[in-house]
């Protein structure tokens, strides 16, 4: 029961929040803000039966005739997800109280927002693979309504376009990928999928399984090469960038490839195409970070940076490498949003986010500065830190992988360079907009926001403080029980401790801060010396070959239309129908199903008879619309 309340109240909450009217603000943060609280405390209380591997789960009929239940499933890795799923949901309800301005749509923002947060938990707690494509396309849609939630600015509406068409396009892959290793198994059901790894990994459409859902997990979370709509979503309010961007549905993509570890893991295949990809999307987005001029620029592409990073560690095969992974999710989360948040607090005080107009903010926003400092020092690896730990695990991690030998000696090359780079953006992300002479030409007056607006982010980097301190007492437990719930008898063992000595990766980090804080310094001189030159990166847009695209697809289009040489309906209608039924013949033959070879699923009568129905009054209609005047 408390599974089916976890999913069904954002939903629930969804509608409550359309129907209020657009003057009750407080209503309507009220109700997502309880509503998320209430999933925090109904997950919170299934912690003791997920923590010593166990499994909770709620079967409800859904196909029979297919096999099919609707079924929510909770392990400890679900778990994980679904809280921080729901915390980081009523942190940012609260923040998003307060940056929404009074003339924005509320009742709107907030439904769109829980029923995201409905989608993100259903891709979590799915016990099925259909089950699981459904609702991760559910995340795609409602992300799509909160980044073209300011429907008005061209921006929004070319960004949210792009994430839709990306993501989407990879969601069908998934669909096809999910369809295939169904029939590989056997069934749907997502235990029966996870205990089936030696015969997926031993069947011949092993490979057509693992780059379908690698295309469907990499386009959700932003990798190399479908890294580009990431950038172009932060035209969303911030309050979505915070949750989307940062926290859930980035993640979506690398948490499906932590749930289908034990499956699909364990091959060359694997190592090469995922952890490559993310190895190129690591250095690649986090040189690109540096030359960002917009604050949520920066924090973008380093997402796409870290994204790859989680990626990379997901595909060296390693379960050590899988417990870095998990704890760099949860660490980016906490450290990300924050800075997310301090980004859309410079720019709701000061009227822009331009890091060129952007200088001598902390005597004006002195907490703010603060609050940013810290989550930035995170994101940057510095001791004491959270994201200093999975740093270190993850440069640890490069060093253990078995390769050839310019993969053993490449590979912690690049991690370090990468982590140059972090050190490098992160420190122009604060020296840039919080130190230096006070900016003279702002929007608007600098000041700091309501103390409301602060907590959500002094919460955040409170907990980067308490995990970098003191990780056992506070991740520790739900870290093992998530990473137990993916490997079972072969977790790993390994420690949180902040201090391992002197050691290769302790080293790597000292070199990485270096170079990055030198880069940063020679960087700044280079663009003092020509202020108008433009990065070479910034000739990379990936919209600019996504428009072309899209510009070329209606070009054929058209072409297929005059190929046609028919604008009449009926003759459109009939070519449709024609080459769907040619590819529906297609796997029918190839499968051997139409020689009888491979059993047919039975057939319902009543829907046999409504088949028969309809697809005479579909052709009737035809008929009779050959003698209309508009046919």
């Amino acid at each position: 029961m408390s599974l089916i309340l976890i999913l069904a109240l954002p939903f629930a909450g969804s509608l409550c929040a359309a129907l209020l009217p657009s003057n009750a603000r407080n209503a309507e943060a009220w109700l997502a803000g309880l509503i998320a609280l209430a999933c925090v405390v109904l997950i919170a209380t299934l912690y003791p039966d997920v923590a010593n591997g166990g499994v909770v789960r709620a079967d409800m009929p859904w196909a029979p005739a297919l096999g099919l239940q609707f079924t929510l499933r909770m392990d400890g890795y679900a778990w994980l997800f679904a809280l921080i799923v729901s915390g980081m949901g009523a942190l940012v309800v609260l923040y998003a109280r307060y940056y929404m301005s009074p003339e924005d749509p509320v009742p709107r923002f907030f439904s769109f927002f829980q029923a995201f947060m409905g989608a993100m938990l259903g891709v979590v707690l799915s016990g099925n693979l259909i089950q699981l494509v459904l609702f991760w396309e559910m995340t795609s849609l409602a992300s799509f309504m909160l980044i073209a939630y300011w429907h008005h600015r061209l921006d929004a509406r070319r960004g949210a376009r792009m994430a839709l068409t990306v993501t989407g396009a990879g969601g069908l892959c998934l669909l096809a990928g999910v369809l295939i290793l169904g029939h590989i198994v056997g069934s749907y059901d997502m235990d029966r999928v996870l205990a089936s790894g030696d015969l997926v990994r031993a069947d011949p459409w092993y490979p057509a399984v693992l780059v379908l859902v690698a295309l469907g997990a990499l386009t959700k979370s932003a990798q190399f090469p479908f890294h580009f709509w990431l950038p172009n979503a932060m035209a969303a309010p911030t309050p979505v960038s915070a949750y989307l961007h940062s926290a859930t549905m980035v993640k979506a993509g690398v948490f499906l490839l932590a749930r289908f570890w034990p499956v699909l893991s364990g091959t060359d295949e694997w190592f090469w195409i995922i952890g490559g990809l993310g190895l190129i999307t690591l250095v690649l987005g986090a040189y690109a970070a540096i030359f960002q001029q917009d604050m949520k620029g920066v924090l973008a592409y380093s997402t796409i940076s870290h994204l790859g990073l989680i990626t990379l560690l997901l595909g060296l095969n390693s379960t050590l490498a899988l417990v870095a992974a998990i704890f760099h999710m949860i660490n980016h989360a906490t450290f990300k949003a924050s800075l997310f948040m301090a980004a859309g607090v410079v720019d709701h005080e000061t009227g822009t986010r331009d890091l060129g107009r952007l200088s001598g903010l902390y005597k004006a926003m002195p907490i703010t500065a603060t609050l940013a400092m810290v989550a930035a020092a995170s994101m940057a690896g510095v001791p004491l830190l959270n994201g200093f730990l999975s740093k270190e695990m993850f440069f640890a991690e490069t060093t253990f992988v078995s390769a050839d030998r310019y993969v053993q000696l490449g590979l912690p090359l690049l991690a370090t360079i990468a982590g140059a780079f972090s050190v490098a953006y992160s420190l122009r992300f604060i020296l840039q907009v919080f130190f230096g002479p006070p900016a003279t030409d702002l929007p608007r007056e600098p000041h700091e926001p309501p103390r409301w607006m602060l907590l959500p982010s002094a919460l955040l980097v409170l907990m980067c403080l308490l995990v970098g301190i003191v990780p056992s007492l506070t991740v520790g437990p739900f870290l093992a029980t998530a990473a137990q719930s993916i490997l079972g008898e072969n977790m790993p063992d390994y420690s949180l401790a902040v201090w391992h000595g002197f050691n290769l990766p302790l080293a790597m980090s000292l070199v990485a801060t270096t170079a990055g804080v030198l880069l940063y310094l020679a960087l700044r001189a280079h663009q003092r010396a020509n202020p108008g030159r433009v990065p070479f990166i910034y000739r990379l847009d990936g919209r600019r070959t996504f428009e072309a695209l899209l510009d070329g697809s209606s070009v054929a289009a058209a072409w297929l239309l005059r190929w046609v040489s028919s604008t009449r309906l009926q003759v459109q209608m009939v070519l449709i129908l024609v080459g769907t039924l040619f590819v529906a013949w297609l796997p029918l033959r190839a499968g051997g199903w139409l020689d009888g070879a491979v059993r047919l699923t039975p057939v319902d009568p009543v829907f046999a008879l409504l088949w028969i129905v309809g697809g005479t009054c579909a052709l009737a209609a035809a008929f009779q619309a050959k003698y209309h005047r508009l046919a």
